[in-house]
């Protein structure tokens, strides 16, 4: 009878540990499921809609200023089908003026941020410190508080160029100390990523970007 009480004790006991290590599979595999899902979520988040950036240097002063953190909208302009040339509808075209995320043309790998001056097709001169574009200088009331030095091939005085189609032209709001469109040419329509929406950190910082 003791023996028999024994192995039945003993079975039990292997019982629960058996049960034990079943719930702890099971509450890992939830844990490493929802981790899962949470990862394809964020990225989907990120290829499609959403991206946060931070700003690294001075460029686009004092529209975005370093250290703040911004979000760009990739579903404006229709974001690009990842190892694809193709992209999803999106709600506009990029606008003279808007404050533009994009592939570097000298080094796709890094994003950079500037104002949208001109499109393709357009004609532009950098004059008096304002923009010219097909001889009319801009109206736009950002723009034209801003004092754009003649710098760079493209950017030189007296030089007035042709934006090829499919392509833009783009500016810091810092002219002084932006190396941009002036320096190294035009962003293809391609390579646009999104539109900086919102700075969302510092908290102080906070605000929607014009």
């Amino acid at each position: 009878m003791a023996a028999n009480y024994k192995n039945k004790m003993i079975e039990q006991e292997q019982q629960k540990r058996q049960r034990k290590k079943e719930d702890i599979k099971v509450v890992l595999w939830e844990w490493i499921e929802s981790i899962v899902i949470a990862f394809i979520l964020a990225m989907f988040i990120r290829t499609f809609f959403f991206q946060a950036f931070k700003i690294p240097s001075g460029s686009m002063r004092m529209t975005l200023i370093e250290g703040d953190r911004l979000l760009v909208n990739k579903l404006h302009y229709g974001a690009r089908v990842p190892f694809t040339q193709k992209r999803l509808p999106g709600f506009t075209e990029p606008e003279r003026g808007d404050v533009v995320v994009f592939k570097f043309p000298q080094d796709r790998k890094k994003d950079f941020i500037k104002r949208l001056i001109a499109r393709g097709g357009e004609t532009v001169e950098i004059k008096y410190g304002d923009i010219f574009i097909d001889g009319e200088r801009i109206d736009d009331t950002i723009i034209r508080n801003i004092y754009y030095y003649n710098r760079g091939e493209i950017g030189a005085a007296d030089q007035v160029f042709e934006v090829p189609d499919g392509h833009y032209f783009v500016l810091g709001d810092n002219s002084a100390s932006s190396h941009d469109s002036r320096y190294w040419g035009f962003v293809p329509q391609e390579d646009v990523v999104g539109k900086a929406e919102v700075i969302y950190w510092p908290p102080k910082r906070v605000r929607f970007i014009k």
